[in-house]
């Protein structure tokens, strides 16, 4: 039996969710329990809509996260953020879209959840161009080997 759909796909909270999602390279939606997943190509899913699934009381996107990140973004601010069920227990972190958003950071946020799903190749392409380049170093010049005088 499939799910009923969870969510409205008028609410402005969701259409920008969507807008940095599908931003990133190879991305693309997909609806599953009822809610929306964002997937990506090649590799796994990295975000999922939480509409008050389960009676949660919220509006909230579950992002897969490194290692740490849960505790200390929970930690900071439990009203914004959340250990998400089922998902919570490999590190994902619950972000609430429904309070105080600040979508700078839940794009940092999806971006890291987005490193970790996608293959190499896609990583690479999301790598912003605004990220300081190193300047490579100039190749070595080998030292001529000294010469040896023998005084007579």
């Amino acid at each position: 039996m499939a799910h009923p759909r969870m969510y409205d796909d008028s609410n402005p909270a969701i259409e920008r969710l969507r807008e940095i999602c599908l931003a990133l390279p190879e991305v693309f939606e997909k609806e599953a329990w009822g809610e929306c997943t964002f997937r990506v190509t090649g590799g796994s899913m990295f975000a999922m809509t939480d509409n008050n699934h389960h009676s949660s009381g919220h509006v909230a996107v579950w992002v897969k996260a490194p290692a740490m990140v849960q505790e200390i973004v929970v930690g900071s601010d439990q009203k914004r953020f959340f250990v998400p069920p089922y998902m919570g227990k490999q590190g994902w972190v619950g972000v609430r879209i429904d309070y105080k958003v600040k979508w700078d950071q839940l794009a940092a946020i999806l971006k890291d959840g987005y490193q970790m799903s996608a293959p190499k190749k896609s990583r690479t392409r999301a790598s912003t161009s605004a990220a300081p380049k190193r300047a490579a170093k100039p190749p070595r010049r080998k030292k001529a080997p000294s010469r040896i005088r023998y005084e007579t």
